[in-house]
């Protein structure tokens, strides 16, 4: 954990789930910033973005009230740059590229299915991708988001042919032995709300056989 006077950043794995309502290992993270800043009483943990359970990585908590509103709206306003690393089945078409499909979301399946064209009730979604290395059976990219869509990596990504290593609901032959999924929230980058000062802030892999040869 990453702890400053506003905010905690914390490495989640698949076990947590940061989405809404952000119950599950929210436990943990209060008795630590109690135990280790000695704060009586109960302590206030807001969630300012999420992270779907199957994915890893970092998730940023708002330490005070006050803190949270400007936290989340530098999400908002997209002042937060998020980077993913991805394991995925096939090499992509290109070594780096842009992706824009419109994504439309199934509420009964909890899938997005990514179209080349505008659909009804579709929304863009565009993200942008780098093959970093080539593992034996598969291939490591670096993913940055300009949109912020349901599942939105995933669904692009096998939408090129590319599911993302575990990810049965998206292409993937087999799921991973915990139910992960090869997606992890890798870096995030921005300026303190308060102070300017520069936040950068990367979260260790997973430690499994094949993001230990990344």
């Amino acid at each position: 954990m990453a702890v400053g006077c506003w905010l905690l950043a914390v490495g989640c794995w698949q076990k947590y789930l940061y989405h809404v309502p952000p119950q599950p290992c929210l436990g943990s993270d209060q008795e630590y910033i109690a135990e280790k800043y000695n704060k009586p009483g109960n302590v206030y943990l807001g969630v300012v973005h999420r992270l779907d359970r199957p994915t890893t990585g970092l998730v940023i908590f708002a330490k005070t009230s006050k803190a949270l509103p400007r936290l989340n709206k530098l999400f908002v306003d997209k002042e937060a740059q998020k980077t993913y690393w991805a394991i995925v089945k096939n090499e992509p078409p290109k070594t780096s590229d842009t992706l824009i499909h419109w994504l439309k979301k199934n509420p009964k399946t909890n899938k997005s299915v990514a179209h080349i064209k505008e659909v009804t009730d579709s929304k863009k979604a565009i993200l942008h991708y780098q093959v970093l290395k080539k593992l034996n059976n598969y291939f490591l990219l670096e993913v940055n988001l300009e949109t912020g869509r349901h599942h939105q990596i995933r669904s692009q990504l096998a939408n090129i042919g590319c599911p993302i290593k575990g990810d049965l609901k998206y292409g993937f032959d087999r799921s991973n032995p915990d139910a992960s999924i090869h997606l992890h929230a890798r870096h995030i980058h921005f300026l303190h709300p308060v102070t300017n000062a520069i936040i950068d802030i990367i979260a260790p892999l997973p430690d499994d056989a094949i993001w230990n040869a990344c």
